[in-house]
């Protein structure tokens, strides 16, 4: 494969919301960001994605797009947005903006005119179906819970919304639609992005009298006809978010000749802590498990697509509260998660805050819980007679809000986010846990991320390198390596509290370690608690 840009490169996710508040109004925005720049440069990154910025009603918390060509007054101006453009390429910064194209807000122009004119050409903008006998067209469900149809009184017809029922799914089989998609793609192209994330891209082929909700007939079509009409030729970084995928579909996607996109996101590690297809009913990591999926997408990805590195995103927990240890063994746990992911072949991305270690939440009622999901989520739960206390511990672990508390930038009052009380609350932790601490110790969580963008950057290995999984039945180490040319590197971590022993042979030469006095002789091999090593490995 022909090496691009965004194969070396980290993005860092911002969401603007929870980022910077520059006007003190409790919201983070655009000026927020722009006054981190220097800080984003100085951990390395070289892409920034942008959750959405675009005028909404915020239902979904900016993923209901009410205006695709203008940015929601909270976050700033048009204006601002084009200097946030220009000042981030003087800190040779690229920016991705999030384009969500499933579905629109139901205060979008196209929806209004599609609901009270049925010979308008938008009517046919998104997917309306008669019912039957005063019921919905068929059993779909919607992400967020129920039925995914909702009626609509004047017409006297249902719509179709994957997600909320304030975000009604756009009917891509309309060619007059995918044009003005087009249009609006080149828009922010002509402005500047270095690209887009594309919010869960899968199900723009839906099928719904089928039932296909993922992965439908023309779903490849339609985003080839994309490249065609707005990436042939620009060198954009493009990822797509498919919660449906395994590494046959990935390649579909990324594989360079087919002219679709750089690269998908898929959640199939992300999911193995939870019994069967509900987030809500948690099960404990097996480690033998996650070792199996990412073997599976370093091997099966190799050579014909490309994958993304994560573990954190706005949709997420914080990883080191999910699999690490948020208390005793915060600093080593979110070294070695870190450790882990980046050796491996892919593109890497940091989710704001996870690279100072922040942590989930303490939420103790319904009260506590903002994102609509989670709400949904405990209606529902309540509803079916799960007790309040099992909710509430899912709640917990898994909810979206902990990814969407103010970043913790000092120990000043609201974290430094604000000098006003902020739209959602402060993580109580933010006095120990903050980026001023993080760059003042030399050891912190920050450096370590920051010295793994730098190796990525100057080693081919970590984009050219074979992977291979050793000791592959052991059930508290993850230890791989990836060769390339005459080099071998080890990465060997520690996955739980509890002291290890090992033994491979040879020694090897310490790249990045999360311990100040790590073992060069691996075959007395021993790791304490969390420990994580890059070695060169000579045998």
């Amino acid at each position: 494969m022909e090496t691009k840009w965004w194969q070396k490169s980290v993005v860092y996710q911002i969401y603007p919301r929870s980022f910077c508040d520059s006007n003190n109004d409790g919201i983070g925005d655009i000026n927020g960001i722009r006054s981190k720049l220097d800080y984003l440069e100085k951990l390395g990154i070289e892409v920034i994605w942008l959750s959405p910025v675009y005028c909404s009603p915020n239902d979904d918390n900016g993923y209901d797009i009410s205006d695709y060509y203008d940015i929601s007054p909270e976050f700033g101006t048009l204006d601002e947005m084009k200097a946030l453009l220009k000042e981030a390429k003087a800190h040779h910064i690229k920016i991705i903006m999030d384009l969500v194209v499933n579905h629109t807000s139901d205060e979008h122009k196209w929806f209004i005119e599609a609901k009270i004119n049925k010979n308008s050409k938008y009517r046919d903008y998104y997917i309306w179906r008669k019912g039957e006998n005063n019921n919905p067209p068929n059993d779909l469900l919607s992400c967020f819970g129920g039925s995914a149809w909702a009626y609509d009184e004047t017409s006297q017809e249902y719509y179709l919304h994957f997600f909320s029922k304030r975000q009604p799914d756009l009917n891509w089989e309309n060619k007059d639609m995918r044009k003005d998609i087009w249009q609006m793609m080149n828009f922010w192209i002509d402005l500047g992005v270095g690209g887009f994330r594309m919010d869960v891209i899968d199900m723009i082929g839906k099928v719904p009298d089928l039932k296909i909700k993922e992965n439908g007939p023309k779903l490849h079509e339609y985003i080839q006809e994309m490249h065609k009409e707005t990436l042939q030729g620009k060198d954009l970084l493009t990822v797509g978010e498919c919660w449906g995928a395994n590494p046959q579909i990935a390649q579909l996607f990324s594989s360079p000749d087919r002219h679709e996109l750089s690269m998908v996101f898929q959640f199939e590690h992300i999911m193995l802590d939870q019994e069967g297809s509900d987030k809500w009913n948690l099960k404990k990591l097996d480690l033998i498990e996650l070792k199996k999926v990412f073997t599976k997408w370093q091997k099966e990805l190799n050579g014909k697509g490309w994958n993304s590195l994560f573990w954190n995103n706005h949709d997420l927990p914080r990883i080191v509260s999910r699999w690490g240890n948020d208390k005793e063994y915060r600093a080593q746990s979110a070294k070695m998660l870190a450790i882990l992911l980046h050796g491996m072949q892919g593109t890497p991305y940091i989710y704001q805050g996870e690279e100072i270690g922040m942590t989930n939440i303490e939420f103790n009622d319904l009260a506590d819980f903002a994102d609509i999901e989670s709400v949904n989520a405990y209606k529902e739960r309540m509803a079916n007679n799960i007790p309040k206390e099992e909710i509430l511990k899912s709640l917990r672990a898994k909810a979206r809000d902990n990814a969407r508390t103010p970043m913790q930038w000092n120990s000043d009052v609201y974290a430094g986010f604000s000098k006003v009380k902020p739209w959602y609350r402060v993580n109580r932790n933010y006095v120990d846990i903050n980026v001023e601490k993080a760059l003042a110790d030399k050891n912190s969580i920050f450096y370590c991320y920051q010295k793994l963008i730098k190796m990525r950057k100057e080693n081919p290995i970590m984009i050219y390198g074979e992977y291979d999984l050793l000791l592959a039945e052991d059930k508290n180490i993850f230890a791989y390596t990836r060769k390339y040319e005459d080099k071998t590197w080890l990465i060997i971590c520690n996955f739980y509290d509890k002291e290890v022993d090992f033994n491979l042979e040879g020694t090897g030469k310490i790249l990045i370690s999360n311990y100040e006095d790590t073992i060069t002789d691996l075959t007395k091999g021993h790791l304490r608690p969390y420990e994580a090593v890059i070695y060169q490995w000579q045998k």
